[in-house]
């Protein structure tokens, strides 16, 4: 049995690699290597440059390793963007996505780990956001996703084809034996920023949002580890290959952070301290996010080690140090 990892060239993706090859598993990544890297991809892991929407790549890739998993993280993920580029963010992450499942379906593919994420409830009015909130998007991009969700649900009561959709929160940290990491050059992670800023690379961090209803008037959100989240995909890949149901479930610890807290955190683990310059909110930005995540706890017995804001920042820290170091 294989695994094709779609975006595994970029920073989710690249840690299921991580994950997988880490279990014995057979692994065959596709990336078009516009936010990935090529040498995040291990050296003994079988690499396609491509397009996941390219119907013709995907059907050889496919057929060639017999394929009997998809693990699908290729996506353009920048809310802000999305608000000014919607038709671009609707074939890329919507248009291409039919393409995959085309060629899954064509190819008895059975099981799909489908990257989503919370962008999909909108500005929820309750305090932890479960599975069965109404689903609101505010951005393109989290229209694009739940896109995305319902064609799977539809796809899978036509076809034998069963998939979990997880929905994540802030995805921060890095690995923590160290090998891989937040890497675009030109990420807007919160996390990844700040500890930019603190490293010297920017002169000042920029604070999007000042008169949120949350108690310091800056955006909340749940940060959830790395190897955490993808503890929740590996923990879906052996449900679904045990005969489970589809299923949609939540990645997120159950508590939030403000934009402030996590500035806070970064100036004290790396001792330093930097500016900060206040400014307007961006559009598509809800006030607070965070997760009710029991469903991925129970189903999936997903069991998150890592729920330490000051962890994850030391491994961004960490990270950003190696990254710095190994690129001119």
């Amino acid at each position: 049995m294989t695994v094709l990892v779609t975006g595994g060239a970029g920073y989710i993706g690249g840690h299921m690699v991580l994950a997988l090859r880490d279990a014995g598993e057979a692994v065959v990544v596709v990336d078009d290597l516009s936010t990935g890297f090529r040498w995040a991809v291990p050296p003994d892991v079988t690499f396609y440059e491509g397009d996941f929407g390219d119907q013709s790549l995907m059907q050889q890739i496919i057929a060639a390793h017999k394929i009997d998993a998809i693990a699908h993280f290729a996506a353009k993920i920048v809310v802000p963007e999305s608000v000014a580029d919607p038709l671009g963010y609707y074939r890329n992450n919507t248009s291409s996505a039919l393409n995959l499942l085309e060629m899954a379906v064509r190819h008895h593919v059975r099981h799909m780990i489908f990257s989503s994420t919370a962008a999909v409830y909108g500005e929820p009015d309750v305090e932890a956001v479960s599975e069965l909130e109404t689903t609101n998007p505010m951005s393109p991009y989290g229209r694009s996703k739940l896109m995305v969700e319902w064609m799977l649900e539809d796809t899978a009561k036509a076809h034998d084809l069963r998939y979990v959709a997880l929905r994540y929160f802030n995805v921060a940290g890095a690995d923590p034996r160290g090998r891989h990491g937040q890497s675009a050059l030109n990420a807007t992670h919160l996390i990844k920023r700040a500890v930019q800023t603190a490293l010297g690379r920017y002169a000042y961090m920029e604070v999007f949002g000042t008169d949120f209803p949350t108690p310091d008037g800056t955006g909340v959100r749940d940060y959830i580890q790395i190897t955490d989240l993808i503890a929740a995909h590996m923990q879906a890949l052996a449900y679904l290959r045990r005969g489970g149901t589809s299923l949609v479930c939540n990645c997120g610890y159950g508590h939030g952070a403000s934009v402030l807290d996590v500035i806070g955190a970064v100036k004290k683990v790396s001792g330093t301290d930097f500016e900060v310059r206040l400014s307007p909110r961006r559009a598509g930005d809800p006030a607070r996010l965070i997760a009710r995540a029991d469903l991925a706890r129970d189903r999936l017995n997903w069991v998150p080690r890592h729920d330490n804001l000051e962890e994850i920042v030391q491994q961004a820290l960490d990270w950003e140090r190696r990254l710095h170091n190994r690129q001119p």
